[in-house]
């Protein structure tokens, strides 16, 4: 069920190519589809307009007609009957009508085409109308008309109404036939366009591809494969930088996951085999009720060293989960530094270790710092703990707080023991990561001390760090923030 739903999404979901190239298409037939239509519009009504002054023209000429010469007949005729006669393309139509509303004088046949009762409202003696008003003819063909009024002059003088028409179906006709031919070129502009859109989307999306099949072959064993950032598009820079780091991430994760099995494998392998073989050598013949004691007394230790390992793993696990709860609240830290001194003071004396609280120079402020102060002590014992371990006898560790510039509580804790070598610093907080041979030899420990201290201040959104020189000791100090 859960199969067939994802493949119904996937046909569903449309590819980036296809976004790609039907937006491409969509865009480019807008702007064709708009572009032709105003090409169309701007044809069409510059066609009016010319149109319309040349009625408006010939409205002035007639009007100066009839003012300058209104009893010349033969002019008047001239420009009415003869004028209009030469136009082929566009037939033009004039007539004049009298007070009365008789026939003064128009083009032959006009009567058929343009009655007097199709054209508009005559404008005024000094007005040209702005624009022609289009009618239907008689006989079917599209005419412009334009009425007006005029003065005649002389000494009778009166009114007259000016009616011309224009027939615009030459021009009908060469709209049309552009019509098509605009349409046509729509209809290849938008099969170029797709055609476009197909090929700048393929052409875009190489780099997509280019990376998917890259990551195609990035597999566990392949961790040191990247992508690199020189030859994709800046678009894809930050994605491929990106990708890069997390790739970075995943092989440092996996190494130190490698080794942690390893490790773990290794501190369980240990004590287990001891187990075995005490175990193993008490049953090889028949012992004494003392014998069996100490071969139960040593299989302790043992069952002890690998419940601490477990309990610390366990810690770890709990502290690495995002529901994990910290309860917080704020105190006085040198009264808990005070109980972990007087706990480890008598390991530091089987070991010749002088432990101490190093009080801050005055004037200081009590410090007060917002933390669980049960893992406040959990981690602050892990410190001296690790501390005395590698501290010889003779030597001292100090444990101090301190308040930083920026506010936050430090807690440190400083020895004058055998150091730590600078390459291994970055990695002393990894799980049962051992330093050097001496620090190996060291049975006592687990290796997931320091992890935890760590794990303790990611709690506590905090930080540890370290300052260590070889033969000379080492400080830990951890922030606390407030």
């Amino acid at each position: 069920m859960t199969d067939s739903v994802s493949a119904i999404r996937r046909r569903r979901t449309w590819s980036i190519k296809r976004r790609l190239t039907v937006l491409y298409f969509v865009s480019a037939f807008g702007i064709l589809l708009i572009s032709t239509a105003f090409l169309y519009w701007v044809l069409a009504d510059r066609l009016v307009k010319e149109d319309g002054q040349f009625l408006a023209a010939k409205i002035g000429l007639l009007r100066e007609i009839l003012k300058e010469e209104p009893n010349n007949r033969d002019v008047l005729r001239e420009e009415v009957k003869w004028e209009t006669a030469p136009f082929r393309l566009a037939k033009y139509y004039a007539r004049i009508v009298g007070p009365s509303g008789n026939i003064v004088i128009e083009t032959d046949r006009m009567d058929e085409v343009a009655p007097v009762s199709i054209f508009p409202k005559p404008a005024g003696l000094s007005e040209i109308p702005a624009r022609a008003t289009k009618r239907k003819a008689s006989n079917g063909h599209n005419l412009l008309l334009m009425t007006a009024l005029a003065k005649v002059g002389g000494a009778n003088g009166g009114v007259r109404v000016l009616q011309l028409a224009l027939d615009i179906s030459h021009e009908d006709e060469l709209t049309f036939d552009y019509r098509k031919q605009l349409i046509l070129v729509l209809l290849a502009g938008i099969l170029l366009s797709a055609g476009i859109g197909v090929f700048i989307a393929r052409k875009g999306l190489n780099p997509i591809e280019k990376i998917t099949r890259t990551i195609q072959h990035i597999s566990a064993h392949q961790l040191h494969r990247r992508l690199g950032q020189s030859d994709w598009p800046l678009e894809l820079n930050d994605l491929a930088g990106a990708f890069d780091g997390m790739l970075d991430r995943l092989e440092d994760s996996f190494n130190r996951l490698s080794q942690y099995s390893a490790d773990l494998a290794h501190e369980l392998r240990t004590p287990i085999n001891n187990l075995i073989g005490e175990t193993e050598v008490a049953l090889s013949r028949e012992r004494m009720p003392g014998e069996y004691r100490e071969v139960l007394e040593s299989s302790l230790e043992e069952y002890s060293r690998l419940s601490h390992v477990i309990e610390s793993l366990l810690f770890l696990a709990r502290a690495e989960s995002p529901e994990t709860h910290v309860d917080k609240k704020k105190f006085d830290p040198r009264k808990e530094i005070k109980d972990v001194i007087e706990f480890y003071e008598a390991m530091a004396e089987e070991r010749g270790v002088r432990l101490s609280y190093v009080e801050p120079p005055p004037p200081a402020l009590a410090p007060v710092v917002n933390a669980d102060p049960t893992l406040f002590r959990h981690a602050l014992s892990n410190l001296v703990s690790n501390a005395l371990r590698y501290t010889n006898g003779g030597g001292k560790v100090d444990i101090g707080v301190s308040r930083a510039s920026d506010g936050n509580i430090c807690v440190w804790v400083s020895d004058n023991g055998i150091g730590i070598e600078p390459e291994h610093v970055a990695r002393i907080f990894d799980r049962f990561y051992r330093v050097d041979s001496s620090r190996s030899e060291n049975k006592s420990g687990s290796g997931l001390g320091l992890a935890i201290v760590k794990s303790i201040m990611q709690l506590h959104h905090g930080s540890v760090s370290v300052d260590s020189t070889p033969g000379k000791g080492t400080k830990v100090t951890l922030v606390f923030p407030v």
